[in-house]
């Protein structure tokens, strides 16, 4: 099937005419569709359409702005079985997986629309007969790009919000889950948002991504992705354009004396092997207290070897495959790695050939031991089900190797000593810190970003207040007597 961009209320090719190939990461046999190939002549379009579109949207004001949200997320509960296994075909996630992220669209698009009554200015004390109040109002066009990992979930929390704020969005999804993208903008479509205001522009490779930082018009720009295509877009922006980039991670649990093994191996194997490690939140490094680290160790990896790999939409099947051949290339180059720097493979590594894994590109989770302390397994982002193990004599240690990385994202803790999850807490140079659960899933209505490499720390991107100042702007207006 052949799918097409959404550019100033119409569904069109590529002015190109191009087209790339979508297939099914669990079975490239399985062809899912051919997708309009963007460039610079569609982002050019799409800006002049989406420019002349907001004004109106914003002057709607913020119930009409809800209403199209609420209507959304009410769309997107009704075909949540339908979305979550096309998102299973495409991204290689199991279906439960997929149930969760697309009910999460959902949830973000309630959330946001409060967010849009919520929006307000202040007054300020003047002398008598003046008053200085501010108002917010939108920042205009909005460039959204998004990864494979979430194609839906992390589209709609940028999308919502900036919808929200009474903004045009320009949307361009990852090449590797473009139908995700499509289904995003027809539910909103379904749900009465102006055709004119959103623009979804397919695209392979980096084209659609340059075009979008070297055209005029764009207002602000909010991404997530790796740390190189981040700096890449930060440093080809326009000073006045407002830049959002939550790039990679390098996350670690922290098993302390007194922690309980079978809690602790729990919480690791959910946030390691949970959606084929493919999160930037998701947990590749653990650092035990020594005392514990043999047992931990062997519970790991009994638990690792005890997951089933295949494709998501098969019934028994705890892990899918990884999203594409360039994952597995590189997953099979750090286990390289792992056995030069004298690491153990404890468990996984390559599974045995078989027809059901023939085609897609599958790992087993895979628990390695014995790693250095300065191995680049602890510090590089491998994002994928593979997890290193590394013993640590103490608080200190574990702050130390945990720190030791470009990444700053999310950390966990198995413990129950509030003196050292406190020291871990206020210590560590992580945004994200969590207490007795796996370093993946956040609050949507909680702050979420990293430091370091992880984000530029302009704005977070998820959560109430913090986020729709980056979808809008102060004007500061004074009225005399």
């Amino acid at each position: 099937m052949s799918y097409l961009n959404f550019i100033g209320g119409d569904w069109v090719p590529a002015l190109s005419g191009e087209t790339f190939e979508n297939r099914n990461p669990a079975d490239q046999t399985d062809l899912i569709g051919l997708f309009p190939n963007g460039g610079m002549e569609d982002v050019a379009a799409a800006v002049e359409t989406v420019s002349a579109a907001w004004p109106a949207w914003a002057a709607k004001g913020p119930e009409a702005r809800a209403d199209v949200l609420y209507k959304a997320a009410d769309i997107i509960s009704s075909r949540i079985d339908a979305i979550a296994a096309e998102l299973t075909r495409e991204e290689g996630k199991t279906l439960t997986e997929a149930r969760n992220e697309t009910s999460r669209i959902a949830a973000n698009f309630r959330f946001y629309a409060g967010e849009a009554l919520r929006l307000k200015g202040e007054s300020f004390p003047m002398p008598e007969g003046q008053i200085a109040l501010t108002l917010r109002q939108p920042v205009g066009v909005v460039a959204v790009i998004t990864p494979w990992n979430f194609p839906l979930s992390m589209a709609a929390r940028k999308i919502a919000p900036a919808l929200a704020a009474g903004n045009g969005v320009i949307f361009k999804p990852s090449e590797m889950t473009p139908l995700m993208g499509q289904r995003l903008v027809e539910v909103l479509l379904d749900a009465g948002l102006p055709k004119g205001l959103i623009a979804l522009i397919h695209g392979r490779g980096a084209t659609v991504g340059q075009a979008i930082t070297s055209t005029p018009g764009i207002d602000a720009l909010t991404f997530t992705g790796s740390y190189g295509v981040g700096m890449q877009i930060a440093s080809a922006l326009t000073t006045d354009t407002r830049c959002q980039l939550e790039m990679g991670g390098k996350n670690a649990t922290v098993v302390l004396e007194d922690a309980d093994l079978d809690r602790a191996v729990d919480i690791i194997r959910r946030g390691a092997f949970g959606l084929t490690g493919q999160a930037c939140t998701g947990t590749s490094r653990v650092l035990v207290a020594r005392t514990h680290y043999d047992a931990l160790v062997e519970k790991l990896s009994v638990a690792a070897a005890g997951i089933t790999i295949g494709a998501g939409t098969r019934e028994g099947v705890n892990m899918g495959p990884l999203a594409t051949s360039a994952q597995l290339d590189k997953v099979k180059a750090y286990l390289g790695i792992a056995k030069q720097e004298g690491g153990r493979i404890t468990t996984g590594g390559l599974p045995e050939a078989s027809a059901d894994l023939a085609n897609g590109f599958f790992i087993r989770p895979t628990v390695i031991a014995g790693v250095p302390a300065d191995s680049r397994l602890l510090r590089d982002e491998i994002f994928a089900p593979v997890v290193a193990v590394r013993a640590v004599d103490g608080v200190d240690e574990a702050i130390e190797i945990a720190d030791d990385t470009e990444y700053g994202l999310a950390i966990s803790l198995v413990s129950n000593d509030m003196a050292s999850i406190l020291k871990i807490a206020q210590k560590t140079q992580h945004g994200v810190v969590k207490v007795n659960s796996p370093t993946t899933g956040v609050a949507l209505n909680a702050p979420f970003g990293g430091f370091k490499h992880s984000s530029n720390q302009s704005a977070k991107e998820q959560g109430g207040a913090n986020v729709m100042d980056f979808y809008s702007r102060i004007k500061s207006v004074y009225l005399g007597g």
